[in-house]
């Protein structure tokens, strides 16, 4: 009896083999006969994959995981790891962010691809925001050189590099538009302008992604924070925003539907709630804007654990809740909450979550991958070859050089310091960071290896017919300068200030690199004081004393306050924080082998108190009345209303000016207005000047700022030089969003402004 039991386990277990293998044979054929055709449409494909999926594989495809072991090394037993793993395997996995480099990528998509029932490839993500290795301006510099095509090949570059290392996605641009300078994010955007943020969405989209998505050479670009992150009240990190409708839809979205219709792959939502909804669970951002009215058909990951987050916020019960919530919303992956995976299933069963709203995510992520060529190709980004070559070459280096000078923007330039002669000078270069290689290089830069960066004095050495002379002075920081520590700020070590006073005293001219180190902005970076941080204003006062010959270099990733400077010192030049070729691209503006024209994507305020102060204000029913001793007006009695520097200001080593300003309404008849002005080079050098165009509606249905941009136009001139400049308005210039969200094209009086900042007084008027 029991030899004819064991027979009989024997007999089903043979045809259980068999029908495994007939199993996997069906799966391989299905992979390399359907997902590979060239005659289904990718929609197609998708459906017939998600036909072959479980529920629990769907749901996998929704969850991403941080990179969790080394994945050339033993495979990890036990605990956390261990279930990541197991997940892995089973396919309950479709994207995994910080794994880098082509051996591991390699070895982690071989678990997803062979061990996994279907063979589903990973999507890689990393936070590729201003180049992987080859480290380019931060964004917001990048924004300060108004040239779209620079910032699309920095993109480009960015793209390059991250492909040949084994990512296929990464999590830029950040499309945020913020008017609050403490807010430390303010580096990692375009600035303050919703129609400068909307331009240097497209280019930077467009320069991640290229015009052939499945090339190994571009990775998905993801928009990100949906949305009104860089609102957040006191400019504090992940706190709450609170705006209207019409600052919605008119500053806030403005750069994330130019994204959209750039063709970006993916949307991050964000950390704040809005208007008391959390965005991760904000069913009107994700499903009504954006997947129904903009038809996006990419999509949502959250941000870091923000599902989980909503539990904090105090709108979800508990993590079960939190996930119900979130997919309902449309947040179609979940990045390291792990309660996707962990809750969906049961959601689904007890009818909570409809298993639509699974196939639907789970279906548009499967298309991304396949737009990628990731079922072609599983290991594409998988080249050691191509990883060797690209990653860190002269072209690249080159590429990121030529964006770093045209992000550096000069505020003044009294007396001509600047361009400084290239022999006989005596010169002095004081400040911790003018030696500093890594700071340079911003937030944000993951994959950068410190001490990468050309510093300012080497870049000031490589001029070798002066005389240089280095002090310190005194730290900006002190102990550890890491992406997830708090940094100890130097606030009473003056030791080093005796030797730079002597080595100031002693120079013909003195190049002085004061600002903030470059993770002093960035994600949990705000800072409720924004001048000079520590001993700094106290060093540069001392050095001021001796010699006034001062050529002030900034490094931020932030408006500062530097209003003692701008009073004092003759030169200032902003030179952000501008990446790997730092050093060589402040060096190349300062001996003026590079004339300056850079134009400030965020206006500068003159204190802190005057923060949130952005260009594109309203006028209040009692607007400013200058020279007034009146009390009753819209001012505060301490400071003035104005900016220090205003948003698109940027002098150069020549001069401009701006004459004929005229405009041709034909709008009645073709719906055009035609602006044309007369720009001159007026000076003795050569230089590149960004004409801006700016609009204001006199009067409308909903208040209108004093000023809009809605044009700008970058061009060469020589001196002496003349050209004729022609904006054209359309009604895409012309309108705007009223309180019912709809677009309004409505008569009435207009002034346009064009110049070369947000300031100018040249106008012309004209009426629909």
């Amino acid at each position: 009896m029991k030899s004819k039991t064991l027979y009989i386990l024997f007999f089903f277990s043979v045809l259980q083999l068999f029908s495994c293998k007939e199993k996997e044979t069906d799966l391989l054929a299905f992979n390399s006969e359907v997902l590979k055709s060239e005659t289904l449409s990718t929609d197609q494909k998708v459906s017939m994959l998600l036909d072959r999926m479980t529920l629990e594989e769907k749901i996998g495809q929704m969850n991403q995981y941080n990179g969790f072991w080394d994945f050339t090394g033993p495979e990890p037993k036990g605990g956390e790891a261990a279930q990541k793993m197991d997940n892995l395997k089973k396919g309950w996995v479709g994207s995994m962010l910080n794994v880098t480099g082509v051996k591991d990528v390699r070895a982690v998509q071989k678990i997803a691809v062979e061990e996994s029932r279907l063979g589903i490839p990973l999507i890689i993500g990393f936070d590729v925001i201003h180049g992987y290795k080859t480290i380019s301006p931060i964004p917001i510099a990048e924004a300060a050189s108004w040239d779209l095509e620079a910032i699309k090949n920095s993109a480009q570059v960015a793209a390059l590099e991250a492909s040949a290392a084994g990512i296929n996605w990464t999590f830029a641009p950040m499309v945020d538009i913020s008017r609050d300078a403490r807010w430390g994010r303010v580096m990692e955007g375009a600035g303050e302008d919703p129609y400068l943020g909307s331009k240097i969405a497209i280019a930077r989209v467009e320069g991640f992604q290229g015009t052939d998505l499945s090339s190994p050479s571009t990775i998905a670009a993801c928009a990100k924070h949906f949305a009104a992150y860089g609102f957040a009240e006191a400019g504090r990190d992940y706190n709450t925003a609170d705006v209207g409708t019409s600052t919605l839809n008119n500053i806030i979205l403005p750069p994330f539907k130019a994204a959209k219709d750039a063709g970006v792959k993916t949307f991050m939502n964000s950390f704040n709630d809005l208007n008391g909804i959390p965005a991760t669970g904000d069913t009107y951002l994700q499903r009504t804007v954006l997947k129904e009215k903009w038809n996006f058909d990419g999509f949502v990951v959250s941000d870091w654990g923000s599902i989980a987050e909503m539990i904090a916020h105090g709108y979800a019960k508990d993590g079960n809740h939190a996930a119900e919530l979130a997919v309902n919303a449309g947040s179609d992956m979940d990045m390291e909450s792990h309660l996707y995976v962990n809750e969906l299933a049961s959601l689904v069963k007890q009818g909570k979550v409809d298993e639509a709203l699974i196939h639907d995510a789970a279906g548009r992520i499967l298309k991304v991958k396949f737009e990628l060529g990731l079922f072609d190709d599983p290991y594409k980004y998988c080249d050691e070859a191509r990883e060797a070559s690209v990653i860190g070459s002269q072209s690249n280096l080159d590429e990121v050089l030529d964006v770093a000078k045209k992000s550096i923007v000069l505020l003044k330039n009294q007396s001509n310091l600047l361009p400084l002669s290239k022999k006989g000078k005596k010169i002095a270069v004081i400040g911790a960071l003018a030696s500093d290689k890594t700071s340079p290089l911003g937030n944000w830069r993951l994959a950068a290896e410190n001490n990468s960066a050309v510093s300012l004095l080497e870049g000031l050495k490589a001029y070798s017919k002066n005389t240089i002379t280095y002090a310190k002075g005194a730290d900006v920081v002190t102990g550890k300068t890491e992406f997830v520590s708090e940094l100890t700020i130097n606030t009473t070590d003056t030791s080093g200030f005796n030797e730079a006073i002597l080595t100031a005293k002693n120079a013909d001219v003195v190049i002085m690199a004061l600002g903030e180190h470059g993770l002093q902005s960035g994600e949990g970076r705000s800072r409720a004081n924004i001048g000079l941080p520590g001993v700094q204003q106290q060093l540069l006062e001392a050095v001021y004393a001796v010699n006034k010959n001062i050529i002030l270099v900034l490094s931020n990733g932030r408006p500062l306050t530097i209003t003692w400077a701008a009073q004092h010192i003759p030169t200032i030049l902003e030179g952000w924080h501008l990446g790997t070729q730092s050093g060589n691209a402040l060096a190349q503006v300062i001996y003026g082998d590079y004339n300056p024209s850079g134009k400030l994507p965020m206006t500068f305020p003159r204190s802190v108190g005057q923060v949130p102060l952005y260009y594109n204000f309203k006028n209040t029913g009692r607007p400013t009345i200058p020279g007034s001793d009146l009390v009753f007006w819209t001012h505060y009695t301490d400071e003035e209303n104005t900016p220090l520097y205003p948003f698109g200001f940027g002098l150069s080593y020549t001069t401009f000016s701006y004459e004929n300003l005229t405009v041709l309404n034909t709008y009645t008849k073709n719906k055009e207005v035609t602006v044309t002005v007369k720009v001159t080079n007026t000076g003795k050098t050569k230089g590149k000047e960004t004409a801006q165009l700016y609009l204001r509606d006199m009067y409308a249905s909903v208040t209108r700022p004093v000023r809009e941009l809605k044009g700008f136009k970058q061009f060469m001139l020589q001196p002496g030089e003349s050209k004729k400049i022609t904006f054209t308005l359309t009604d895409k210039e012309l309108g705007f969003f009223n309180n019912q969200e709809q677009w309004v094209i409505e008569k009435g009086a207009f002034e346009v402004f064009v110049g070369g900042d947000s300031a100018t007084k040249n106008k012309a008027e004209f009426a629909l």
